[in-house]
């Protein structure tokens, strides 16, 4: 009988109360994350009323906290891979914690952007590498799955944020400091995920910290009611021979893989802040009323749920390049259509405002479905396609990249939205869509195979 290693060995493990341990505090996390950058679109919108700024002031303070992000997660993925995924996981999540909830107690708009900033570097820091740690345990059969369940629940941080956005912000005086401090709440939650998960098998090998991994690997074991016996483990030492540096993620081996996936990551981040950072704020430019542009948001948060769960099935059936691409191009087709909304009200019911808003929030419930539902699918392949000792850092440099679309957009948003207005730029998310959906289709494949084996 072929000895097995301690990739193999997880990877035949059923799913477990081990697993689920470590994906709901993982996506407790995530979605304490989705609810800061959530949040500041509605603080945006809130701000802008209360202290008079114009659109290149709320640019700046949406933009500003994506600078920190593309710092953070380069930073991060590289600590992931040097110190750990649980270490810098926990350390991120108090340094974004702390951050958000001095924010409360901004002066100025100089302040918060400050602030905004630490924040920044904290959430893209972390993002990357809870997605590494939860696919480095996740059994290979369902290891997207697993991916796509964790990304999931941004979708509930984000209905989080859309909640206290809809009854706190603007229902009480100062509204919006009171939702900054709820931010506070990933602070406490770091001493959760540094004592209560495990850190990667995978990582502590590299490192050549043998027995500890060995005790993680014999936990989730435990977990299943299964034990390997010692005669059929695999010998444990690190092959020097895979360990790949950071240079190599653009040499001949991976560069193809490393463009197709900053590009993926670059229209995705683009099209996505440009639309859902300054949504509050346009639909309240446009005519709504604060709480009912709000409630519009908060419809088509709900409408991301869905999205996730289809992508988890689909990442399995069909594999994570083909469901990543077809989301992508339902993103397209749904931006178009959202932007065109208008347009489309006017031709088929002229005068029906009731008709114009049901329409607009179909074409938005579309747009949200898919492009969050292409999210999941991302994040299931990119931690996939590369090795373990460049897992966080090659996921993190990805991020990084897409987190200057994220910066860029809505800076470049009131500038597009004067030049050319709301349709055409709702058509410019859409061909950012397109761009990464074909980027998407030259990532590798590696739906059921054992991340050592990529």
């Amino acid at each position: 009988m072929s000895r097995l290693t301690r990739s193999q060995r997880l990877d035949r493990l059923p799913y477990t109360r081990k697993h689920n341990r470590l994906l709901m505090g993982s996506g407790v996390g995530w979605a304490l994350d989705a609810m800061d950058i959530g949040l500041i679109s509605f603080i945006m919108a809130a701000l802008a009323q209360q202290w008079n700024l114009d659109n290149t002031q709320v640019s700046w303070l949406a933009s500003i906290g994506f600078v920190g992000m593309a710092i953070g997660a380069s930073l991060g993925g590289l600590l992931a891979d040097r110190f750990g995924r649980r270490q810098v996981f926990a350390l991120t999540m108090l340094v974004y914690g702390v951050a958000t909830g001095l924010s409360a107690f901004s002066t100025g708009l100089v302040v918060l952007i400050v602030f905004r900033f630490v924040v920044g570097l904290g959430l893209g820091a972390e993002l990357p590498v809870a997605s590494t740690l939860v696919s480095e345990f996740a059994p290979k059969r369902i290891r997207g799955r697993v991916v796509v369940a964790l990304e999931s629940f941004w979708a509930v941080g984000w209905l989080a944020a859309a909640t206290i956005g809809y009854f706190l912000v603007p229902t009480i005086d100062d509204g919006w400091r009171w939702a900054l401090a709820l931010g506070a709440v990933p602070a406490a939650w770091a001493l959760v995920i540094r004592f209560a998960l495990p850190e990667s098998v995978r990582f502590l090998e590299s490192r050549d910290r043998h027995a500890e991994a060995e005790a993680a690997v014999q936990e989730f074991e435990a977990a299943a009611g299964t034990t390997t016996p010692e005669a059929q483990r695999a010998p444990e030492v690190f092959d020097e021979a895979r360990r790949v540096t950071y240079r190599e993620l653009f040499g001949p081996r991976f560069r193809r893989t490393t463009v197709a996936l900053w590009l993926t990551w670059f229209g995705v981040n683009f099209a996505y802040y440009g639309a859902f950072i300054w949504l509050p704020t346009l639909l309240s430019q446009n005519g709504m009323t604060l709480v009912k542009s709000f409630e519009f948001t908060l419809f088509m948060t709900l409408a991301q749920l869905p999205g996730y769960f289809a992508a988890a099935v689909l990442v399995e059936v069909w594999g994570r390049r083909a469901t990543l691409a077809a989301f992508l191009g339902g993103s397209a087709l749904g931006a178009v259509l959202f932007g065109m909304a208008p347009q489309i009200s006017a031709a088929l019911f002229p005068g029906d405002e009731s008709a114009a808003y049901a329409l607009a929030l179909g074409f938005g419930c579309m747009l949200s479905f898919f492009n969050l539902g292409a999210w999941g699918a991302l994040y299931a392949i990119t931690p996939e396609v590369y090795p373990t000792t460049v897992r966080a850092s090659g996921s993190g440099a990805a991020t990084a990249f897409g987190r200057i679309a994220a910066l860029a957009a809505p800076l470049l948003v009131p500038v597009l939205l004067g030049l050319s207005g709301l349709p055409v730029l709702f058509v410019i998310f859409g061909g950012m869509f397109v761009m990464a959906m074909v980027a998407a289709m030259f990532l590798p494949e590696y739906r059921g195979e054992t991340l050592e084996e990529v």
